[in-house]
């Protein structure tokens, strides 16, 4: 796949994205984008739960999927393809397992088996994702600004993911998300089009 291609796509399906995010959160009176998380816009008997799951967070699922494995073909992956290869199928996985296992409303820290699966996808797109961006800052140069970028955003995402699985977080938690949410898009982007 072209880099530009990759690019193009990830960009594009970013901000499919955020539009669906907005879209689907203005057809909900009482959704708030600081408490709610956007797993909450598809949650079980939600109004919009199918078409949350199966026109926004299964396209962006696969699309992440589709791209971060071709990125990771070949005998000798650069850096930073692999490290946006190994982050696209972290962020993949988790919003294919939001549309496969909706949560329950509320989004509970415990709650069904449904909601059990839906906290371990997510789970593996937050740890995983940060993952990545630290191993791609220890396999570049050192001193590098790229690299104290990955580190930083890798310390984000893994502090939004410990916030999302704190009680006393649920008031904010839905912001708490989307810093998490915007560290993990932003390095897509970014490593898409480097």
């Amino acid at each position: 796949m072209a880099p530009t291609l990759t690019a193009t796509l990830t960009t594009l399906i970013t901000l499919w994205l955020l539009g669906g995010i907005v879209w689907f959160a203005r057809r909900r009176d009482d959704y708030r984008h600081v408490r709610h998380t956007i797993s909450e816009l598809g949650e079980q008997g939600a109004p919009d739960a199918r078409r949350v799951a199966w026109l926004l967070f299964a396209p962006v699922g696969l699309v992440l999927l589709a791209t971060g494995a071709l990125a990771l073909r070949g005998e000798a992956v650069q850096p930073i393809r692999e490290t946006f290869g190994l982050l696209a199928l972290a962020v993949g996985v988790g919003y294919l397992g939001a549309a496969l296992f909706p949560c329950d409303p509320g989004s509970p820290l415990g709650g069904s088996l449904r909601q059990q699966l839906h906290n371990l996808f997510g789970g593996a797109e937050y740890l995983g994702g940060a993952a990545a961006l630290f191993v791609g800052a220890q396999r570049l140069a050192d001193g590098a600004p790229l690299a104290a970028w990955f580190q930083g955003s890798a310390a984000i995402i893994t502090a939004a993911a410990v916030a999302l699985s704190l009680q006393v977080v649920i008031p904010v938690r839905g912001l708490a998300q989307r810093v998490g949410e915007t560290a993990l898009f932003a390095n897509l982007v970014l490593l898409a089009w480097l």
